[in-house]
């Protein structure tokens, strides 16, 4: 299932956050709270299709056409 361009906007911006705050890790600017790389990926994916299933733009515009009975 797709994402409406808003979720799609969202999701992004969120990878991105997540994506800069293990770059000042790597760089030893910031250390936040101990968290591997995958456990972050887990979460913020769960996020991501949590709040694209709920959206209502996304259920709108990207959900599968119900199957109807044949003639």
């Amino acid at each position: 299932m797709g994402m409406c361009k808003k979720c799609s906007k969202i999701s992004g911006m969120m990878t991105l956050l997540v994506g800069i705050l293990f770059l000042l890790k790597d760089q030893g600017i910031w250390d936040f709270w101990g968290l591997s790389w995958y456990t972050v990926l887990f979460l913020l994916v769960g996020v991501i299709k949590l709040a694209s299933v709920h959206c209502g733009a996304c259920q709108a515009c990207c959900a599968p056409a119900p199957k109807g009975k044949k003639k």
